[in-house]
């Protein structure tokens, strides 16, 4: 039976290397599976490749607002059957994103698996994962750790000298040169570590 999935996580967990995983362990036993990023995602350099922080890549449909989900999955499915959607950075998505999501695995009977960010850095609840969360049947952090050693759940946006940085938009695509993935304790102190790398390793960090 077709389930929707929600694995979600604090920045740099490693969604997006899960995600290409289990995309490979449906291709290996000759399954097709069809994957989706948001359009403005070009932090590689290229439009419609989903690739990973340790290498890993794989062509995605790009999705923007406008976008239909159900329809661009059915068209496909009819001309060949799918066996697996895969979305990375659910977050991006639309709240009837979502709902198109769930039409494709209530309707077409294929399992769908979005992953995403659960809050963003002001700590408050993206409104696609909130969505997902109640509507998923199938949900599963994907887990990292703080600088602290304790488990990281929030994602702390900083400035180019490691400060916390409290304005801006919701959405700014970055990795580990804007966000800082903390356990609650130091993202409301806006403690990124930073400070203290240097103060651990005043050579390495003299050297980048």
């Amino acid at each position: 039976m077709a389930k929707l999935y929600f694995y979600y996580s604090a920045m740099n967990a490693g969604k997006t290397t899960t995600l290409l995983q289990s995309s490979h362990n449906y291709r290996e036993r000759g399954m097709r599976t069809l994957l989706f990023m948001a359009a403005f995602d070009t932090r590689y350099g290229e439009k419609g490749k989903i690739v990973s922080r340790i290498g890993l890549e794989s062509d995605a449909v790009i999705f923007d607002k406008d976008f239909s989900f159900y329809e661009y999955v059915a068209a496909e499915h009819a001309k060949t059957p799918l066996h697996c959607i895969l979305v990375d950075e659910a977050h991006f998505m639309t709240t009837e994103h979502v709902y198109q999501l769930t039409d494709i695995v209530d309707k077409l009977h294929i399992p769908v698996l979005t992953y995403g960010l659960r809050s963003d850095f002001r700590g408050t609840p993206f409104e696609p994962s909130k969505l997902l969360l109640a509507l998923a049947e199938e949900i599963e952090e994907i887990k990292t750790i703080c600088h602290c050693g304790r488990k990281a759940t929030m994602n702390l946006r900083i400035d180019e000298h490691g400060n916390p940085v409290s304005e801006g938009n919701q959405i700014e695509v970055g990795g580990n040169s804007r966000y800082v993935s903390l356990c609650r304790i130091h993202f409301k102190e806006g403690n990124s570590g930073q400070r203290a790398a240097e103060e651990t390793f005043p050579l390495r960090q003299k050297s980048i």
